[in-house]
């Protein structure tokens, strides 16, 4: 049996390399995507544990949130006490912040959220550990910088050129002193480091003599722990220290679990991409079974059992499972490797080290790849070992009986019923439904593809008499052939069918939320312009006196970030411009006025102000974070805003509780709204601030619709390998349809149907096939879809369900262009068929 069962393999080797393809690519994925995330692992860890070689004892501090003007860090004197410890041969403070170097052209280079500024301390040697210069020196005075070598690089700087700085502040224009190479993780990942004089770093992020971070290193034969004890005494209650060891398993962790959610989402398509193979080996190895029915009933008459029958299957199917699982672990490893290089094309630069191929990743691959391939041929295995010796007589292909056909679809009708009941009871629960829906799309997707071989006469009977009447007696044809055999194809619909329902439903929901945030930003917004920080950073008061002052401007309100205690509970607040928030912003008032804002009062939005039982006149108790306290009166309510706070108050009155206003955001409206000239004006007035980002509305509008695009194109990407999967399907049914039907076709051919009517039987049969299975997942995707939106409709204001009939016609007349280039082979070999050969086939 195990050498009919090899022989078999090799007999067959053109119909089952579909099913190889199929498992070659699930498993690539599978084990490209857990040796990338190794790899990437393994490179950060070992990155990060070098970075820390050197460090004994690591001290941070964080903000005193409870005093706010307080000096914040630890002043030199306590610096110089660490320094003046037993066992501790170095003790550099350090401070970090924002900075980001503009380009030749004046363009920021960088992201933004990776572009920082430090201070270059330089020890009894002159020279600072943690750099190394390749040329030129570290900064000695004020006005001089150094820049790590891939931004002197990009930016085409030389040691001596004169280099735009941008910090919070307003830009400078510094001297570049020397170029270094570092160990540090940001500009490893791709990022921008600018080195400033210790007193002037101190003055741009943190307080004059004091540093935010100071790293230990010990002497020979002093311990870390030891350490770590005479240091912390010393510190201010607002510093943490951890040893170098810590520090170095923190970041490690922390990559680990960064990294776990990208391994889950590519598994999980991984998985879908299996899934979809699962039907499409089933459909293969049920009908190499039907083919070789006398076959496996002659070794039943010649004493073969049951168990031999089907464990010859089950072994085929380990041989390609096998084979499939050795190339497509080779095609992951390459996977790996051009996620790796492509890192680069978003900006980022993975750090060097070796590809990381761990036992689990070859043990995954090789289980993943064996197991689906023997599990989807488990049932034509069990299928082939019922074939009774007598059928050997016969050259009749074994049937379904009526029986089974009937328990079939009450089955599948039952576990559809159940999945649409969930998927209802989800939509109707609201933001609680989600898992429901998940559990209800899941059990419809199976008995959907249980109850896809009973659907497809219907279906496919509605189109049946356009194909005749377009295309004649090869239409008549292709329509009785696409349902001949409704086992096959609705296994062959099913894997395009999962493929589209996914498709289908991230587009009806991308696209709904996609124009319900469009509509949003177009009601809220009134102002032309937007004014952000790159990565996210707060933008410095002297960018809102510089817009202030701006001409063509008529109205300008920041957004300043504002935390206090409201009555005993935390809010967060904006800091806005009374009066003229009003024309930046579409704040409709419910009750009071918001000119009370310029008197000191809050407005409060009113959700919250129904929820805490403020009303218009109550003077509520503030306790400020940097622990003052006082009243403050509310004003006025108003309607809940996507784009404000749910406590608004003026900009004035936060500053007064903050040293350094954390400005999120500054809206401006100009006279003759947005133009060019506008806004040339506005960017001059900010010096051409390479790290300030300017949007107008179209590109407010864009940004939240592009996230939305960018992630729908993501997930079209990845699921594109599913639909691959379903193509490769496509062709194995026809190809295996043709081989059984060749005395058909050679009758055909014989009583006068062409060549070219021929082909264009075949291919009509795989444009039905194909748009059956179209049809089928769009409708179940667009149901998901409308579900799932259900869940989200009332965190997302002027949410309406949107079909996205544009994206669905281009899904269908992609099933059918599939169909089609699906059935170029089969088409082709159908028609060059010898005519005598064909009538004498079997």
């Amino acid at each position: 049996m195990f050498r009919t069962a090899l022989r078999n393999v090799l007999a067959h080797k053109a119909r089952l390399l579909m099913t190889v393809l199929a498992v070659m690519l699930g498993v690539a994925f599978v084990s490209g995507t857990l040796v990338f995330t190794d790899t990437l692992s393994n490179a950060y860890s070992n990155q990060s544990a070098k970075s820390y070689k050197d460090v004994a004892v690591a001290v941070t501090t964080y903000p005193d949130m409870e005093n706010s003007k307080k000096e914040q860090g630890i002043d030199a004197r306590t610096l110089k006490k660490i320094q003046g410890l037993d066992g501790v041969a170095s003790a550099t403070g350090r401070v970090s912040g924002f900075a980001g170097v503009a380009d030749p052209d004046g363009k920021l280079i960088g992201n933004g959220w990776s572009n920082t500024g430090a201070n270059f301390e330089p020890g009894a040697n002159g020279k600072d550990p943690a750099y190394d210069f390749t040329d030129g020196s570290g900064p000695a005075k004020a006005g001089e910088i150094a820049l790590d070598k891939a931004t002197a690089d990009k930016g085409e700087y030389r040691t001596g050129d004169t280099v735009r700085v941008a910090t919070n502040g307003p830009v400078k224009e510094y001297t570049l002193s020397g170029v270094f190479t570092t160990e540090d993780g940001q500009v490893n990942a791709g990022g921008s480091l600018v080195l400033f004089e210790t007193p002037a770093a101190q003055k741009l992020y943190l307080t004059p003599g004091h540093f935010k971070d100071v790293t230990i290193a010990a002497a020979s034969g002093t311990s870390e722990q030891k350490l770590l004890d005479a240091v912390k005494p010393l510190l201010p209650k607002e510093a943490e220290a951890q040893t170098g060891r810590e520090l170095a398993d923190d970041q490690a962790k922390m990559i680990e679990e960064g990294l776990s959610t990208l391994n889950q989402v590519l598994l999980g398509f991984a998985a879908i991409a299996l899934f979809v193979g699962v039907f499409l080996i089933s459909n293969t190895f049920t009908m190499l079974v039907a083919q070789r029915t006398k076959e496996l009933a002659l070794m039943r008459a010649v004493g073969a059992s049951r168990r031999q029958v089907k464990r010859s299957v089950l072994l085929e199917a380990m041989v390609v499972g096998a084979i499939a699982s050795v190339v497509g672990f080779a095609l992951g490893l390459g996977l790996a490797t051009g996620l790796r290089s492509a890192m680069s094309m978003f900006g980022a630069k993975m750090p060097a080290g070796p590809l990381i191929v761990s036992p689990t990743a070859v043990a995954a691959a090789f289980a993943v790849g064996v197991l689906v391939t023997m599990l989807a041929a488990w049932l034509p295995a069990r299928r082939a070992a019922k074939i009774p010796p007598v059928a050997a007589m016969s050259s009749v292909h074994a049937v379904a009986t009526t029986k089974s056909l009937v328990v079939r679809n009450s089955i599948g009708g039952f576990i559809t019923l159940l999945g649409a009941a969930g998927i209802l009871a989800g939509a109707a629960a609201g933001k609680d439904g989600r898992m429901l829906i998940g559990a209800g799309a899941f059990f419809a997707l199976i008995g959907i593809i249980v109850l896809i071989p009973l659907l497809s006469r219907p279906v496919i009977a509605l189109v049946r008499p356009l194909i005749s009447k377009l295309f004649g007696v090869s239409g008549t044809l292709a329509g009785q052939n696409a349902v001949r055999n409704p086992r096959r194809t609705g296994a062959t619909a099913s894997a395009l069918a999962i493929g589209l329902t996914l498709v289908t439903g991230l587009s009806v929901l991308g696209v709904t939320m996609g124009r319900a945030v469009d509509k949003m930003t177009t009601d809220n917004i009134k102002a032309d312009y937007m004014f952000t920080m790159a990565g996210g950073g707060s933008l410095d008061t002297s960018a809102l006196s510089a817009l202030e002052k701006a001409p063509g401007v008529s109205a300008v309100s920041p957004q300043t970030a504002a935390d206090f205690d409201l009555k005993g509970e935390w809010a967060a607040a904006s800091g806005v411009t009374p009066g003229d928030i009003e024309r930046v912003i579409n704040v409709t008032p419910v009750a009071g006025s918001l000119d009370s804002l310029a008197e000191g009062a809050i407005a409060v939005d009113d959700k919250t102000a129904k929820s805490r039982g403020f009303k218009v006149g109550d003077s509520v108790p503030v306790k400020w974070a940097d622990g003052k306290k006082g009243k403050l009166k509310v004003g006025a309510t108003y309607k809940g805003n996507e784009f404000l706070s749910p406590v608004l108050i003026d900009q004035k009155t936060v500053t007064e509780h903050q040293a350094k206003p954390y400005i999120r955001e500054i809206w401006v409206k100009t006279d003759g709204g947005a133009s060019e000239a506008n806004e040339k004006a506005l960017v001059d007035a900010l010096g051409q601030n390479p790290a300030i980002s300017v949007m107008d509305q179209q590109d407010i509008r864009n940004q939240f619709g592009g996230m939305i695009n960018t992630m729908l194109n993501i997930m079209y990407g990845l699921l594109g390998m599913a639909l691959l999967i379903a193509v490769l399907g496509v062709i194995n049914t026809l190809a295996m349809s043709v081989f059984e039907r060749q005395q058909e076709i050679g009758m055909l051919r014989a009583i006068g149907l062409d060549r070219r009517r021929v082909k264009t039987m075949i291919r009509l049969e795989a444009v039905v096939i194909s748009l059956f299975g179209a049809v089928i997942g769009v409708g179940l995707g667009t149901f998901l879809g409308w579900a799932i939106g259900q869940t989200v409709r009332d965190q997302v204001p002027g949410y309406a369900l949107v079909l996205p009939w544009d994206r669905i016609g281009v899904f269908l007349l992609l099933a059918a262009v599939v169909g089609v280039l699906a059935a170029m082979w089969p088409a082709r070999s159908a028609a060059r068929l010898n005519m005598l050969d064909a009538i004498k086939a079997e």
